[in-house]
């Protein structure tokens, strides 16, 4: 395995040079104790290329991970797959008109319409046991015969829960119309190296995709790509991550993305079926006991439901942390277990021991009440881009209800919103974020709404 990056760094290191450049801490372990290999931080060097006009290591880097993606191009980003989003919108932002989208798109892709001036054409999710899918072909297609705007369409797959869209058929959707196909797979870096669902991968179909390499392959916090297909959209692609990606990138974070994808090209398949493996049998051993899962999932996730045992999910997820098994997240119906091809069985044996516990504790019964439905979408009255650059006030969700959202506000994770700007704040969307711990959109407790012929509010 040739890691250009990483080789590149730990020679520097073994030369034990004097350090006259950035960053600050010098890899002096003295003053800087908290990180064993500082030493191989370093930033744009004679040696060590540069991210933003690569000639060198990192463009060679680049190369061999489009050839192992099926890209023609892939750029390492240092700033997650939201860097991605960005350019991947900045680039479809010159072909003009609309963009659809899934309701249930992350926040960076509503963030990037409101910078870009992208007036998002939202997609309504359908839903399976209480999460939301991907719009399906037939969705895509109703949409473009209906606005001839819209020039590209940009879906989730696959997203937090596992499901993943048909971008097969979504594809040929998209050729009958002449419209650009992008995906946010974040959540799928690691599925170019499943044996059975390799087919499923962003790069087979889309002309643009982000893989959020760390999110499942051995890769830092960060990391991810921005791969292209399509030889038009290179240029504007790489003019968005010119104006997006930092400048001071992490070479630490580069080499890791580097690292994850020869790393899985090796030993990607062999690992990922062995955890799937596993999480089969624990998914059938826990259906035995009573515990339902979330059964749309294709990916390594584990969404169990404890209301068979009659147990919230905030007071399971509580509960299995205070055992030292951390889950991704919970909902108003399931705890989310988010593996990858490198959690160990051992670990997913602690994690099935501890839900078994948690599910036998009797103090913990009792608490479970029906999970309220998704919130369904407020009726619109403007659209998204409008009711983005008009005046606003803050209120309690409570108090808001029926008023038209002035900025997008959801829960994170998943960081999907539940109140869209231009569309009226419903009762249920409220409830959920007034009691939500963590949530996005939001100034201390307060959602942004339209005033509209009223006090003089915020613009």
């Amino acid at each position: 395995m040739k890691l250009h990056i990483f080789e590149a760094l730990a020679a520097y290191k073994k030369s034990r040079p004097a350090r006259f450049h950035m960053p600050g801490h010098k890899a002096n372990r003295r003053g800087f104790p908290l990180l064993k290999d500082a030493a191989l931080d370093v930033t744009e060097l004679s040696f060590s290329d540069s991210l933003e006009c690569p000639n060198g290591i990192i463009a060679s880097a680049q190369e061999d991970i489009a050839e192992i993606l099926g890209a023609k191009y892939s750029y390492i980003l240092t700033d997650g797959a939201t860097a991605g989003v960005y350019a991947m919108l900045y680039a479809v932002r010159r072909q003009g008109g609309k963009v659809a989208i899934a309701r249930s798109s992350h926040k960076s892709v509503y963030n990037a319409c409101a910078l870009l001036g992208v007036e998002p054409y939202i997609l309504q999710n359908n839903e399976r046991d209480g999460v939301l899918l991907p719009p399906g072909p037939a969705d895509v297609e109703a949409a473009l015969a209906r606005e001839p705007r819209i020039t590209a369409v940009l879906l989730t797959s696959p997203d937090y829960y596992g499901n993943t869209a048909d971008l097969a058929a979504v594809r040929k959707v998209c050729d009958r119309y002449g419209r650009l196909l992008l995906v946010d797979g974040a959540h799928g870096a690691y599925l170019k190296f499943d044996p059975d669902l390799a087919a499923e991968y962003a790069g087979g179909y889309a002309d643009m995709w982000v893989d959020g390499s760390h999110k499942t392959m051995p890769t830092l916090t960060q990391g991810a790509l921005l791969n292209v297909s399509d030889e038009r959209l290179r240029r504007s692609a790489e003019e968005g991550l010119d104006l997006f990606r930092t400048t001071s990138p992490s070479y630490l974070v580069m080499a890791s993305v580097e690292y994850g994808v020869k790393y899985f090209a090796e030993r990607g398949a062999a690992l990922t079926d062995t955890v799937k493996r596993e999480l089969a049998f624990v998914r059938a051993r826990l259906s035995k006991r009573g515990l339902s899962c979330y059964e749309g999932s294709k990916t390594l996730v584990l969404a169990v439901d404890f209301g068979g045992a009659g147990i919230a999910p905030k007071a399971a997820y509580e509960a299995l942390e205070r055992r030292g098994v951390y889950a991704e997240l919970y909902d108003g119906r399931y705890v989310l277990f988010y593996l990858s091809p490198l959690t160990t069985a051992g670990n997913i044996a602690r994690m099935e021991r501890a839900v078994r516990a948690v599910a036998r504790t009797k103090a913990l019964r009792g608490s479970y009440a029906v999970a309220a439905e998704l919130p369904p979408p407020g009726e619109r009255k403007f659209s998204f881009l409008a009711a983005s650059a008009m005046p606003y006030e803050e209120l309690p969700p409570l108090q808001a209800v029926g008023r038209v959202c002035a900025r997008n506000a959801g829960v994170t994770p998943p960081c999907y919103p539940v109140a869209v700007a231009g569309e009226q704040l419903t009762a249920q969307a409220a409830e959920l974020l007034a009691s939500a711990k963590h949530t996005f959109g939001l100034h201390e407790g307060k959602v942004a709404v339209l005033n509209i012929g009223g006090r003089k509010g915020r613009a």
